[in-house]
This record gives structure tokens, C-alpha cells and sequence, in this order.
């Protein structure tokens, strides 16, 4: 039997090495030559709608055009998270990331995404955590499922059109996999395990990822081949199971996410996307499985990848295995969610993104040049702002060449840095005729200031950055602190100087003691009226300078700053 079985590996083009390992004896197979085929994986363009944009596919490892089944139609599935413990900014970074390609597609080239996103709630992971923590693996997948969309809430992620859960579709699975047994491409072991036969594909196994050189080991486990993968486990003691014509068991990790692509979207995927890690083995293998059960030559179009969030110095990518993880939670009280879009727009969403202080306020910096422009424009056009008269054509070409080149840019595999690029540059010609004047001659140019700022706020929102939104102003609420605190000193400084008219006070003739009461020089007295102005035009907007005294002829009371007497709403 051993000898038939390694005859069958040497026809398909592996050798078979032999060794000892901690007394065990393992056979590891190796390629005796390149076992992928280029001509058995080469990638169908398909037919349909081409939508202007290119975009890298991992299929081919190179940029192609983005060509639907359906006019202006994009079917996309994206692998979501398992959920056993918090969401961190690794997860964050992709999903924020293939976020901006969605609304990019849709708002730029206008495309309707129909996006379904898997819920992993059974997991060994999931398992092991729940054991850990004495509770049910349904009660904790379901915590942190409400968390992580918690979390894409706060980020401004767009939900999918559906979430859809692995354990909602476990009759789902197993009808699948029975499919793919009947197709010749799975078996079942005296164990009550399935395996896909990836042996039964020939070369095509290996699309995502050149399988050359060692491709694994056969250990104690009862598969044919070490490439071979579970498409259903059997149960083990203590964990959740389903029944199944093979015994009871539950899902591999793999197989749901082709049931699920498939009972929505058929046998034809537009796009399918993930972080740069879930290509192998994951997304070869729904690769592998999915074309065994529709029988097809190629089930997804295109697979784009994210690529990984490191620690600014680490080689490492952000992981919750690894224990260097930011939870979206933590970050977003030292962000917002405005300034972790502009973060991720500066790199290309396929790039490796260091995450550090110094790129969040490279990010930070960024987004307040880019609000401080819309500030200063609308200014302007409200006639708050007096400046020169500006080359209005000019700006007028400026506007026009930006909103080209940002639509080059995007089209051109959604290269957000050249587009982020090309609104700043068009923020900074905006920026030098915007300079205040005490005198101003000739006509104001309103209009183009009101064009460009409109065409900002578009395509930042595009990206998902709302730089209207409230709620930013809100969370910034320590620096707003520190500016309402500078105005206060400043007015309490301006108080001092306009009541420190008199070297020293009167005494009283009789006591010999300081009369109180202060009276201020008449020309000092409209500073003092001001002050009062300010106090109370501050005060429906949130900011309380309370009382401390009263000055002769002023209705007027100083905040002493070392009292910190003021709140904001």
C-alpha cells in the first residue's frame, strides 16, 4: 500500500524524502519541478463591463483592468473577523483600507458594490478562549461580534449588505462539501474527517501562491497528502457540534467562506478581498474548493490584498498572536477616526503601513492643513476674510487639473498617496492667494474659492472623512480646552492692564487702610466693556468665565487662571 501510495506522488511530479524526527519517521514531499503550471493556471479575463479602473490582482500578480460580470455592477466578498477577543488596528487598517476602495468605486466611477462579509463564530480559537474564560462559545463570538461592529461604526466603515454568520449556515456547509465529494474531490477518513483532495486538481492548486520547493509533511494525520485540508472536522470532547452524514463535527476553517460567496453570488465572484496573510492558505484553498464544486475554471476574478500594519521598527505585523496589538477602542482615545483614514490614505491600501506617533501626526497634520483651508476659504467667501485680489484663472485651471488627475489616480489601482498629493498641492496655490490684507482693491474671486472648497469636502468625503462632522470637534476636546484656556488668560491678561492704571490705591484718612475700589482711566474703560462682551458671547456657546469681583463703573469679573474656573459644553 505504502509503495503504491508513493508511486502515486512521484507521478504527480513530487519527490519524497524520508527522516527521522525525535524518533518519529516523517515524509516530507518536495517538487521535482516546478509544480505550478502556468499554462493549467493561466487567468480568464472575464467578459462584461469594463469599469475604467485597474486594479493589481493577486491571480496574475500584476495590474489589470476591472472588468464586471455586470454593468456597473461589483459583487464582492471579503473574509471578516474571527471573534474570540478584541478588534485591533491590524484588522482596522484592512478594513478601513478595502472601505475606501468600496466608496471609491461607488462615488468616483459609480459602480454598486454588493458587499456580504463572513462572520467566523466557530473557531478553535473561539473554542480555546471560551474554555479559558468559563463561558459558552456562542456568548463570547456574539460579544465580540457587537464589538467589532462597534468598532467599524466608530471608524466609519460601511456596513457590509449582509453579515453572515458560519454557524446560520451549517446545513448550508455540509451540502456543499457533499457536492464536492460527489465531484471526486474530497474524501472521508475512518475518523469521521473530510478533506478536499487537492492531488484531484493536478497543478491548478496553487493559484494565489507558487507552491515550489517543500510543500509540507505527512505526519500521524489521516490525510492522503500534507496539502490536503479540512473541509469537516470531527467533534471532539467538550466542543460545539453539527450533525453531518459523516458523524458529528464542525466546519474547517476554509469551506465557509465558499458557501457563503456562493449561496449569495452563484458560481462567479467579481472580487474577493483580505489581508495579504489569508491568501495562503485560505484563500487558495477556497480558491481550490470552490472551482471543484461549480466545476469551473475560475470562480474569482480578482483577489486584492491589504497589506500588513507593523509597529514603526518591528519586522512583525500587528497581531493578536503575537501580542503587540492596539485595540480600535484604545486608539480612538488619542484619535479620531478622521485622522486613521488620512493615515491609511498616505500609503497604497496592497503597502506594508508602519503605525507610530510620528506617522499619526504626520496624518494629523495633514487633515488640520486640509480643514484650516476649508476654514479660511469659507471665511472668505462670507467677506470675514480680506485679501488681494487673486488670480482667479488661475485657480480655475489649478481646480480643473486636480479633478483630472485625481480620477487618473484612482483608476490607476486606487492610488490614494497621488491623490492625497494632488488635493494638497491644490490646497497650497489655494493658500498663497488667501493671504489677509488691511486694504483691499479691486474685485473679490468668491466663486473659485466656493468651487474648490466644495470639490475638498467631495472627495474627502469620498474617502470616507467628514470634515464637517461634529462629533470630530467633539472628540478633540482636549485641544479645544487648550485653546479656550489661551483665550481666557489672554483676556484676563488685557483685564490687568486696563485696571492697573493706578500705581497704588488710595488710603482711607481715618484707617489708614487701601479703599478697594478701583477706578480705571476713561480711556481704558472700552477694554474692560469688551472683556465683558466676550464673557458673555462665550457663554452660549458652552464656556463659563464665572465671577470674582466687581470693578466701579464695570460689570465686569476676572477669571484668575490659576482657578481654572471655566467648563465647556
Amino acid at each position: 500500500m505504502t509503495l503504491k501510495r508513493n508511486r502515486s506522488l512521484l507521478n504527480s511530479g513530487l519527490r519524497i524524502r524520508h527522516s527521522i524526527h525525535n524518533g518519529v519517521l516523517k515524509t516530507s514531499l518536495l517538487s521535482s519541478h516546478n509544480i505550478c503550471s502556468r499554462a493549467e493556471r493561466k487567468w480568464i479575463k472575464p467578459a462584461g463591463f469594463d469599469t475604467g479602473v485597474k486594479t493589481y490582482n493577486s491571480l496574475t500578480k500584476q495590474k489589470e483592468p476591472l472588468v464586471l460580470a455586470q454593468e456597473r455592477i461589483a459583487t464582492w466578498y471579503s473574509c471578516g473577523p474571527t471573534v474570540y477577543d478584541h478588534a485591533h488596528l491590524g484588522h482596522a487598517c484592512s478594513y478601513v483600507r478595502f472601505d475606501i476602495l468600496q466608496r471609491i468605486l461607488s462615488r468616483i466611477f459609480e459602480i454598486n458594490v454588493i458587499h456580504v462579509m463572513v462572520i467566523t463564530d466557530i473557531d478553535d480559537k473561539i473554542i480555546q478562549r471560551s474554555l479559558e474564560q468559563n463561558i459558552s462559545p456562542t456568548v463570547l463570538a456574539r460579544m465580540h461580534e457587537e464589538e467589532f461592529k462597534r468598532d467599524m461604526q466608530a471608524l466609519r466603515v460601511l456596513p457590509p449588505a449582509v453579515y453572515m454568520r458560519v454557524t446560520d449556515n451549517i446545513p448550508q456547509i455540509v451540502a456543499f462539501i457533499k457536492r464536492i465529494i460527489g465531484n471526486g474531490h474530497a474524501y472521508v477518513t475512518s475518523q469521521g474527517n473530510v478533506y478536499f483532495d487537492t492531488q484531484s486538481i493536478g497543478n491548478r492548486y496553487g493559484k494565489l501562491v507558487n507552491l515550489g520547493g517543500i510543500v509540507g509533511e505527512l505526519g500521524a494525520q489521516d490525510k492522503r497528502d500534507p496539502r490536503d485540508f479540512a473541509l469537516w472536522k470531527a467533534s471532539k470532547p467538550h466542543e460545539p457540534h453539527w450533525e453531518s452524514p459523516w458523524g458529528q463535527g464542525r466546519p474547517g476553517w476554509h469551506i465557509e467562506c465558499s458557501t457563503i460567496a456562493s449561496s449569495v453570488f452563484g458560481s462567479q465572484l467579481d472580487i474577493h478581498s483580505g489581508g495579504i496573510d489569508l491568501a495562503f492558505p485560505h484563500h487558495e484553498n477556497e480558491i481550490a474548493q470552490s472551482e471543484a464544486y461549480h466545476q469551473c475554471e475560475q470562480w474569482g476574478n480578482y483577489f486584492l490584498h491589504s497589506g500588513h500594519l507593523h509597529l514603526k521598527g518591528s519586522v512583525e505585523k500587528m497581531s493578536k498572536s503575537l501580542k503587540n496589538y492596539v485595540t480600535i477602542k484604545d486608539f480612538l482615545k488619542s484619535y479620531t477616526a478622521n485622522e486613521f483614514r488620512l493615515f491609511c490614505l498616505l500609503t497604497r491600501y496592497r503597502s506594508a503601513i508602519d503605525y507610530s506617533d510620528a506617522s499619526m501626526n504626520e496624518a494629523r497634520s495633514t487633515l488640520s492643513t486640509i480643514s484650516a483651508f476649508c476654514h479660511n476659504a469659507q471665511a472668505y467667501m462670507q467677506g470675514h476674510l480680506q485679501c488681494q485680489p487673486t488670480e482667479e484663472g488661475i485657480l480655475w485651471e489649478r481646480l480643473s487639473a486636480t479633478q483630472s488627475s485625481v480620477r487618473k489616480a484612482l483608476a490607476d489601482d486606487f492610488d490614494t498617496p497621488k491623490t492625497v498629493d494632488a488635493i494638497m498641492s491644490l490646497i497650497h496655490h489655494g493658500n498663497c492667494q488667501l493671504q489677509p490684507a488691511t486694504k483691499v482693491d479691486g474685485q473679490r474671486s468668491a466663486a473659485v474659492f466656493g468651487a474648490m472648497l466644495s470639490y475638498v469636502r467631495e472627495i474627502m468625503g469620498v474617502f470616507g472623512v467628514d470634515l464637517l462632522d461634529r462629533k470630530e470637534v467633539h472628540d478633540s476636546s482636549g485641544v479645544l480646552n487648550n485653546v479656550v484656556e489661551e483665550l481666557v488668560h489672554f483676556r484676563s491678561k488685557v483685564r490687568k492692564f486696563a485696571l492697573s492704571v493706578e500705581d497704588q490705591a488710595p488710603q482711607d484718612p481715618h484707617t489708614g487702610s487701601e479703599i478697594q475700589k478701583r477706578h480705571p482711566e476713561p480711556d481704558r474703560v472700552p477694554l474692560l466693556k469688551d472683556c465683558d462682551a466676550l464673557r458673555n458671547n462665550l457663554a452660549p456657546l458652552g464656556v463659563h468665565i464665572k465671577c470674582q469681583s466687581t470693578i466701579v463703573g464695570v460689570t465686569c469679573a476676572e477669571l484668575r487662571h490659576s482657578d481654572r474656573n471655566l467648563r465647556t459644553a
